[in-house]
């Protein structure tokens, strides 16, 4: 498949027909991936959770319950509800992440740490947010859909979108700022 037909690549779906996997695999596991990895602070996860989107397309297909008519709105639909599967387990079990290692260059540590913190605190208030809102900031900001992508795809009006964005974003901000001044 040189263009890719999205009605085309249903139907070779439908029938495992292994060309059409792939041309599906090829197009939408980069932004299936972007998609989870704005939500996880863990390329590995991310990874893992993009990957598994694809076993359970073929076996949605498998079981004749696979999309019928948007393959890209099925996996994004299907990495949320992964992503939100993952965090539900992660909190019930936290983990710390340990560095493999500590920069040996000039670079001060004070500032590696600086960072860190920064990074720590930002995590921690995205993951204050509600489900919703973690999932329109990742269509927003990592997939870089537009209002209107991301209204049809959590199916809400484009105000209600907006409102949600702003709220999600004024929650970081309040979050990031009592962090802060702790």
């Amino acid at each position: 498949m040189s263009v890719f037909d999205e009605q085309s690549a249903l139907n070779g779906l439908q029938d495992f027909n292994t060309q059409s996997i792939g041309a599906i695999y090829d197009k939408y596991f980069p932004e299936v991936y972007r998609y989870v990895r704005y939500r996880l602070t863990d390329d590995a996860a991310a990874e893992d959770i993009a990957s598994d989107v694809f076993m359970r397309l073929l076996e949605a297909v498998q079981k004749r319950q696979g999309p019928q008519t948007s393959l890209k709105g099925w996996l994004i639909a299907t990495a949320s509800n992964a992503v939100n599967d993952h965090l539900r387990r992660k909190y019930r079990r936290p983990t710390e992440t340990l560095s493999d290692s500590i920069p040996d260059s000039g670079a001060s540590i004070h500032a590696e740490l600086d960072l860190r913190e920064k990074n720590r605190a930002v995590q921690m208030a995205y993951a204050q947010l509600t489900a919703e809102q973690q999932h329109v900031l990742a269509l927003r900001f990592g997939q870089g859909y537009s209002l209107e992508e991301t209204a049809a795809h959590m199916r809400k009006k484009v105000n209600a979108v907006k409102a949600l964005q702003f709220r999600a974003l004024a929650a970081l901000q309040r979050q990031i700022g009592e962090v802060n001044h702790e």
